[in-house]
């Protein structure tokens, strides 16, 4: 009983927030309620809400601080040469945008963190994405499966998830998986350029001028999924969706100025001459990045004081002034409010799962639905299992919960553990655009996309991307 109504709960959320009957903040709070009375245990609800909130208040923590210190490193200008060269790739060509947002968003996912890619991508191509009208779903999803590729990094969660679960050497976990995950990571980038191929024949290679011309002929602005400002000109500060983020300032400073905001080549996302610019502390701010993605690696630190420290050391250097920092702080303060929010309400839905059992349930009937004459070929279907199982629990209840019964499983049919912990990498890409990784929400929000609308575009081309990671697996004996 507990099994079906845990993939009843989670299918009415999916439904629900992919036909836009509720928001996922609604959804992800007053669904779970429900079903927890359905499940009889509405006297617990407290308790479980109050467990799951606790689990997730680091990462809250965390993904509030990094939004602050990245807010802050945008608008002082660190990753203006980042963008500029990304701009003077793209041009005005929709393909190589697109191939320009996969490519960002791989080499950014090098320090392990998912929000990180994700504020410092949006950042950086939302603009130029509004400014050509293209989709921005597109960008959304390119931008999570690129980083699902990369979570898998050693240091990105997953794998020394699975080492630690199956009490393995991460190395001997990830190193074997590379060539497979360079597959993976080059089909990101093989799809990236067909869908970017699908925008430019949807809107043809334009230069500086014809966009400018366009939009002072145009009364709205139609950008993949939704409609746009509606006054003529691309407005940067107001959601063309209306989605998560919507109202919010345009991630990387002054909205006033960026829309006007050039350079030779065709577009400069970031205005060169915003107020909040730093350049004599360039060179501070650098290092200081350097340092916290260090420590964050190391593991010097818990990550969410290692955001704390870096935000008030940053904020205080770069605005010693206690106004202009107040001003830097409001300036971000919805996409915090958005984000936090949203993972909080992600902890009632969490702590629903688990307190209920309805995780173990599900688990356990997955294991036991596995045909006898599968045994032999537990790694494959571990892989398979991976893209459902990492999308509808969280890594932790996926690696340590799931993987060590799937495991015993295999070691009963001579299947090592090592092979099942490669396989259970397999679903990362899909796994980042779960609607339990509070990540996903910071990209969602800063690129003013509804929730359904990523969800409905992503999950086919994630699902054939981790598909496809397994089949290189396979083939190269991997797995």
């Amino acid at each position: 009983m507990l099994t079906i109504l845990g993939f009843a709960m989670i299918a009415t959320f999916l439904v629900l927030i992919m036909m836009k009957k509720m928001s996922p903040i609604a959804a992800l709070v007053l669904i779970p309620a429900l079903f927890c009375v359905f499940v009889g245990k509405g006297a617990q609800l407290g308790d479980y809400v109050l467990d799951g909130v606790t689990d997730l208040a680091p990462t809250a923590a965390m993904l509030m601080f990094a939004i602050v210190y990245f807010g802050v490193m945008i608008d002082v200008g660190l990753f203006d040469p980042i963008v500029r060269g990304i701009l003077k790739f793209c041009k005005a060509d929709p393909m190589r945008i697109v191939v320009g947002t996969a490519l960002l968003a791989a080499i950014v996912s090098l320090d392990g963190d998912g929000s990180t890619t994700f504020m410092i991508t949006v950042s950086a191509m939302y603009p130029l994405y509004k400014r050509l009208k293209m989709s921005l779903v597109v960008m959304t999803g390119v931008a999570a499966m690129a980083n699902g590729v990369m979570n898998t990094l050693p240091w990105g969660g997953p794998t020394a998830r699975a080492a630690t679960a199956l009490k393995l050497d991460a190395s001997e976990i990830f190193v074997p998986m590379i060539p497979a995950l360079l597959v993976g990571l080059l089909f990101v980038f093989v799809l990236s350029y067909v869908l970017g191929v699908r925008e430019r024949r949807r809107l043809g290679v334009l230069t500086l001028d014809d966009v400018l011309e366009e939009e002072k002929e145009t009364e709205t602005v139609l950008v993949g999924t939704g409609g746009g400002s509606g006054d003529g000109k691309v407005d940067m500060r107001k959601g063309a969706t209306g989605g998560a983020g919507s109202g919010t300032d345009a991630p990387g400073g002054d909205a006033r100025d960026e829309d006007d905001a050039r350079d030779e080549d065709g577009f400069q996302g970031l205005d060169p001459n915003r107020a909040t610019l730093r350049p004599k502390l360039y060179w501070f701010n650098a290092l200081l990045t350097v340092t916290l993605l260090t420590a964050m690696i190391m593991e010097w630190l818990p990550i969410p004081v290692l955001f704390l420290l870096g935000a008030a050391l940053a904020l205080t250097v770069n605005f010693p002034h206690i106004p202009d920092q107040k001003a830097r702080l409001a300036a971000h303060a919805d996409n915090v409010l958005n984000v936090a929010g949203m993972v909080f309400a992600a902890a009632v839905f969490t702590g629903v799962l688990q307190g209920t059992g309805m995780v173990d349930n599900m688990a356990k009937w997955m294991v036991d639905v596995i045909p006898e004459g599968m045994g032999p070929h537990m790694a494959l279907v571990t892989g398979v299992l991976s893209l459902p199982l990492t999308y509808f629990m969280s890594n932790d209840g996926f690696y340590f919960g799931v993987l060590p019964v799937l495991a015993e499983a295999g070691a009963a049919h001579g299947v090592s553990p090592v092979e099942m912990a490669r396989a259970s990498l397999v679903g990362q890409p899909l796994h980042m655009s779960s609607p339990l990784v509070p990540a996903v929400y910071v990209l969602v929000g800063m690129a003013k996309v509804e929730f359904g609308d990523h969800t409905r575009f992503v999950v086919k081309w994630a699902a054939l991307t981790c598909l496809v990671i397994l089949g290189a697996g396979m083939l190269f004996g991997i797995i």
